[in-house]
């Protein structure tokens, strides 16, 4: 951890945890804040962060697949391949 200073590593570890869904890694890092002494809220900050930027990634990501899936359907229909006339 070269610069990084440990609390900051720690907080960055919980938001990745909780953006990759990753229930062991989010105790293993909610445990180590709190050996550390890092503020109960900030650590609910990198939480709620966290989530909002999944959330918001997530209905992004849904409606990027949706158009995109469409799209490479009409490009097959007009080139009368799998799922066109």
């Amino acid at each position: 951890m070269i610069g990084m200073d440990e609390n900051v590593a720690e907080l960055e570890g919980i938001a990745v945890s909780v953006a990759g869904h990753c229930r062991p890694c989010l105790l293993y890092h909610l445990k180590r804040a709190r050996e550390l002494g890092i503020d109960w809220v900030d650590i609910e900050e990198a939480i709620q962060l966290a989530s909002d930027i999944g959330r918001s990634g997530d209905e992004d990501m849904h409606r990027f697949a949706s158009a995109a899936s469409r799209r490479l359907g009409d490009a097959r229909r007009d080139k009368g391949g799998p799922g066109g006339p």
